[in-house]
């Protein structure tokens, strides 16, 4: 039987920066490793720090698996620096390499982690 994944969701929006944290937990059968959410609030800026933080083993996710956030037009608002994010390594991105976002809510979607992986994604705005 498939299981969705879950994400716990945190957004502080107060002050010039903005931290949104995603706690994922990938699904299993059908949905295995993906989790999706979306932002309560919305957001307007540059993307400013995406850190991917992958949980320790055994919930470690596979290797390569992959962070999308989209705005609502469906555009990866990290321009694919999500991709192939590392099992065991916290991993950065600075704002050289993501977009920006203009008063929309952001959806997170993790692929490819593997069944009941976890592992957490934070993302600055400015």
């Amino acid at each position: 039987m498939a299981d969705k994944g879950s994400v716990t969701l945190t957004e502080e929006i107060f002050g010039t920066v903005k931290k949104i944290t995603f706690d994922w937990t990938a699904g299993t059968g059908a949905d295995a490793g993906l989790a999706t959410k979306t932002t309560e609030n919305f957001f307007s800026g540059e993307i400013i720090r995406l850190v991917t933080v992958p949980a320790a083993a055994p919930d470690a996710p596979d290797d390569n698996y992959d962070v999308v956030i989209n705005d609502e037009d469906g555009t990866d608002t990290l321009m694919g620096a999500g991709a192939n994010r590392d099992t065991a390594n916290t991993e950065q991105v600075l704002a050289s390499s993501l977009g920006c976002v203009a008063n929309d809510k952001l959806s997170l979607s993790i692929t490819n982690a593997g069944d009941t992986k976890k592992g957490t994604v934070y993302l600055y705005l400015r």
